[in-house]
């Protein structure tokens, strides 16, 4: 593949299968599954309950290594099957973000803390976390709540303090897992164009595993899943 089309990839799965037991016990949960993702694309993938979708993302998220082919960001070969070509914690540290059906913020740390402590943890000091963390809640229009805990955020607003977390360290790729299922249809789509506001605005790939719907319009491409397989991508015209 062309050198320059990869500088311009976030995110690319190469056949990835994954197999859980052997024998008699032999489970298929994902097979051949392919993906390309470039810089400032939100994708979505859609697929029935036990699909492969969250053994895909885990794949793409390198918590849970395929059985056999291989992961790209940003056209680095990071993992080929379960061997790593490079330190995982520390890579995915650095160039992944998550967001989770729910915000899964810390209950005792107030919104902005919890968006900083992600920047410490990369070595930032806390003076320069504390002001990067408070440039993203504003950006992402919860600046005014920045002292709230998480208890005193609608369900909107925890997610968009999540979106700023996953944000805090610049990543290449972001990846959510049904984060609007909590919320109402109105809300659902507010965070789903967040996702696109932040792909275009931070260059990031964004991966979102979705049953809704109601919001398909805002994405770029949608690829489905269905028994471990992956369709051909569609894209919005």
């Amino acid at each position: 593949m062309n050198r320059d089309v990869d500088r311009e990839l976030a995110i690319e799965t190469r056949d990835l299968t994954k197999i859980y037991g052997s024998g008699n016990t032999e489970v298929v949960a994902m097979r051949n599954a392919s993906m390309k993702v470039s810089v400032g694309e939100v994708v979505a993938l859609l697929g029935p309950s036990g699909s492969g979708k969250s053994t895909f993302l885990t794949a793409v998220g390198l918590i849970n290594p395929p059985t056999s082919g291989q992961v790209y960001i940003r056209g680095q070969l990071v993992l080929d099957g379960s061997t790593a070509h490079t330190n995982l914690r520390a890579f995915r540290r650095r160039h992944i973000g998550f967001v989770f059906q729910k915000s899964n913020l810390i209950p005792f740390l107030t919104a902005i803390e919890n968006v900083q402590i992600a920047i410490e943890l990369n070595g930032e000091s806390s003076r320069a976390a504390r002001r990067k963390a408070m440039e993203l809640l504003d950006d992402l229009g919860v600046g005014d709540r920045a002292e709230n805990r998480p208890s005193m955020l609608s369900g909107g607003q925890q997610q968009r303090v999540a979106v700023a977390r996953a944000l805090a360290n610049n990543p290449s790729v972001i990846l959510a897992d049904e984060p609007t299922a909590a919320l109402d249809s109105e809300r659902g789509r507010q965070v789903m164009e967040l996702f696109c506001q932040v792909a275009h605005e931070h260059g990031a790939g964004v991966i979102v595993v979705t049953h809704d719907h109601r919001a398909l319009d805002v994405f770029d491409t949608t690829y489905e899943m269905e028994d471990g397989r992956m369709s051909p991508p569609t894209h919005t015209v």
